[in-house]
């Protein structure tokens, strides 16, 4: 028979690990809908620069010698960023943006080294021993554009003096509250779109060639900063889910846990009676 003392204390804990999950899912909730929206703003201004890149592309006669970071080459080296979250609770998050990224560098086309934004993405290349650049952790869920310049001057500098010849970033794409998707693309070297926008005309002063030139570390930049706002909003969204799911089990254990909690008291009762019953009958 179990014992109902232990019983007690087992609820007693659940509905203390209850209140704990509760609390965190209410925090990610009010935390989603500002990453949710800040994701969602920078969207039309990714697309916005991609259209005039392809439109600056299409004005310019030699690509490939406007800029060093256009300039495609043999790869020998090459890197990726790889962006997690610093904490974990938050469902398979991590673990599936950590897989697709273990992945890509099971089959690297030359040898790759890792920038890790997020303690979670660094402690996984840690353990299965990846050369890693560099690493950021403490990036607040209210990220300035300022808190990503250092990453992509690393890998616009390294690109530029050759130490790397191709940069892949790795993030997790907010779909949805209940999806987010894991994301792999190549950011150098900058590939403009294909086509030309239609209906669509600018003057460039001085000139396409000197535009384009101050516009491609931007547009790397607006990238990274982008994935990095996905990230966080996918990050939030997961946690909110995953700790509304462990409210609701803790609170299906508790109930179950209650129902024992009563069988075991009536049991004991009903024990007690048919002692007290089976002594009087010997009296008489």
């Amino acid at each position: 028979m179990a014992n109902i003392r232990v019983i007690k204390r087992r609820i007693k804990s659940i509905e203390g690990t209850a209140k704990i999950t509760k609390a965190m899912e209410m925090i990610a909730t009010s935390k989603l809908r500002r990453t949710q929206e800040a994701a969602l703003a920078g969207r039309p201004y990714a697309q916005k620069m991609q259209e005039v890149l392809a439109h600056l592309s299409a004005r310019v006669e030699s690509i490939d010698s406007i800029h060093p970071l256009m300039e495609k080459r043999t790869v020998n080296r090459a890197a990726i960023i790889h962006i997690t979250a610093d904490r974990g609770l938050c469902g398979g998050l991590n673990a599936n943006m950590n897989r697709l990224t273990g992945e890509f560098l099971t089959k690297p086309v030359a040898p790759t080294v890792v920038i890790t934004v997020g303690r979670r993405g660094r402690d996984f290349m840690l353990r299965f021993r990846r050369e890693i650049m560099a690493e950021f952790t403490g990036i607040s869920d209210r990220p300035a554009l300022a808190d990503i310049l250092p990453i992509s001057r690393l890998v616009t500098d390294g690109y530029s003096n050759g130490d790397v010849d191709e940069v892949h970033l790795g993030y997790t794409q907010f779909v949805t509250t209940m999806r987010q998707q894991p994301t792999l693309q190549k950011i150098l070297p900058i590939e403009p779109p294909e086509g030309e926008p239609r209906g669509v005309d600018y003057i460039y002063e001085p000139d396409a060639e000197g535009v384009m030139a101050e516009l491609l570390p931007r547009f790397v930049e607006m990238q990274i900063y982008h994935a990095l706002l996905e990230a966080i909003a996918s990050e939030q969204a997961a946690r909110m889910v995953a700790m509304r799911n462990a409210t609701d089990n803790a609170s299906d254990l508790v109930q179950d846990l209650t129902l024992m909690y009563n069988k075991v008291r009536q049991e004991m009762i009903t024990k007690e009676l048919l002692d007290i019953t089976g002594g009087a009958v010997a009296l008489e």
